[in-house]
């Protein structure tokens, strides 16, 4: 994968830098990282030197026990000039957080940092996520260094809006989320000509949200998925180099750009843009929950509760649409259900299903558990195979996510192969 120089600015959101340099490292990239002196107030050398496996460096004049040499590369055999050697070998240089000191000193070409210094001898590009207080990034200087810095080619990661560092204080300036800032570097590696991805050349189809069954015009029968780990799966094909599709049921969430989305409501909508979109695909991840019932008789008007002791509703089965997909299914196609379980005996009903439904994969959880599941950020599944069982602690969904599509590569390779 990829060579990747993080630097880190004095900041309470140091800590993310944190984070983000173990996801980086995950997704199989090579991470080395220098730091600001003011930076070692919020996180010390030790925490990033025992995630990468390698020396952190501070200062200009401080030698390089591996020699500019990333994790994984043979070491030179002279001692290098710290700065230059690690720019050298990097694929991107991306500032995490990034002050607005630093900021200041990168539009006007300041070098008084090693941070700095590598900023300049760089010819990789340049990722610059900002962290600071709301009036410091909102204030004229800020803003037009920003601008300088992006006009010169740096792919700068917005901060969003929440919780500052000082008590009580809520506005702009909060660092992007560790995945986030990941996909952004990877992204700027990938506009940048890098190697081929994982899933380059694939089509994927994704399956996220929950499907309403209406009973009349303003009702209907639904659950309560809200699509978060449908999307975190497309985002996660996506950026290791597939073309994906999601077929989106009732979903709200914020849109990724360079995936389709076709919005549906009904199962029967579902099942009529996954048959379409089934047959180019390479991989389908049925993260959808799909209704098995829906109403036989809806009303076209609203059903007036004047007058009525009670209602009662008819319910019809609706298409297994996995089961259908996998009948059609091409040699060399992988398919991947999701099931959302309750109580013992799930596993055991995941692989009755696998069987059943003649999948490569059943994605289960139990949703009775609280914290994870419908509509909460975070995940506990198991990826049942025929090879056996994939259990993934409880995470957030991205890295969840991750996962299951590093489980899903060896499926699809293993059918590729057999196919």
């Amino acid at each position: 994968m990829a060579r990747i120089l993080i630097g880190v600015t004095g900041g309470i959101s140091a800590y993310k830098a944190v984070e983000l340099v173990r996801l980086a490292i995950r997704a199989g990239h090579s991470v080395r990282v220098v730091q600001t002196p003011a930076s070692l107030n919020f996180v010390g050398k030790a925490t990033f030197e025992g995630i990468t496996g390698a020396p952190v460096l501070v200062d200009e004049f401080e030698p390089d026990p591996a020699r500019g040499a990333f994790p994984g590369d043979p070491a030179p055999d002279h001692a290098a000039i710290s700065h230059l050697e690690l720019v050298r070998r990097a694929d991107v240089y991306a500032i995490v957080p990034a002050s607005a000191n630093t900021i200041a000193k990168l539009a006007h070409g300041l070098a008084d940092n090693l941070l700095t210094s590598a900023a300049l001898a760089s010819t990789a590009p340049l990722v610059v996520a900002p962290a600071m207080n709301d009036r410091m990034y909102e204030h004229a200087a800020t803003r037009q260094n920003l601008d300088t810095l992006a006009a010169r080619g740096a792919r700068i990661v917005p901060p969003g809006v929440g919780e500052l560092a000082s008590r009580g204080e809520f506005g702009v300036g909060r660092l992007a989320e560790p995945p986030e800032l990941l996909a952004a570097i990877e992204a700027a590696i990938g506009g940048a000509g890098f190697a081929p991805r994982s899933l380059d050349g694939l089509r994927v189809l994704v399956s996220a949200g929950g499907t309403r069954e209406p009973i009349d015009a303003v009702r209907y029968v639904g659950n309560r998925s809200s699509g978060r780990m449908g999307f975190a799966l497309a985002d996660e094909a996506a950026r290791r180099g597939a073309e994906v599709t999601v077929i989106a049921a009732n979903v709200s969430l914020p849109r990724t750009d360079g995936i389709e989305y076709v919005d549906v409501e009904t199962a029967a909508q579902l099942e009529q843009a996954a048959r379409t979109a089934f047959p180019g695909t390479d991989v389908l991840l049925m993260a959808a929950a799909v209704a098995d019932f829906r109403p036989a008789a809806p009303e076209e008007r609203k059903i007036s509760k004047s007058g009525r002791d009670g209602l009662t509703v008819e319910l019809e089965p609706t298409t297994d649409v996995l089961a259908a997909l996998a009948a059609e299914r091409r040699p060399g196609q992988t398919i991947i259900g999701f099931a959302a379980e309750t109580g013992e005996g799930a596993v055991e009903r995941a692989q009755g299903k696998l069987e059943r439904k003649g999948v490569d994969a059943i994605v289960l959880n139990d949703v009775s558990r609280p914290g994870i599941g419908f509509d909460t950020p975070e995940n506990e599944v198991s990826i049942v195979t025929r090879a056996g069982t994939h259990e993934v602690p409880k995470a957030p969904k991205a890295e969840v996510a991750r996962a299951i599509i590093e489980v899903v590569e060896q499926l699809h390779a293993e059918e590729v192969k057999t196919s």
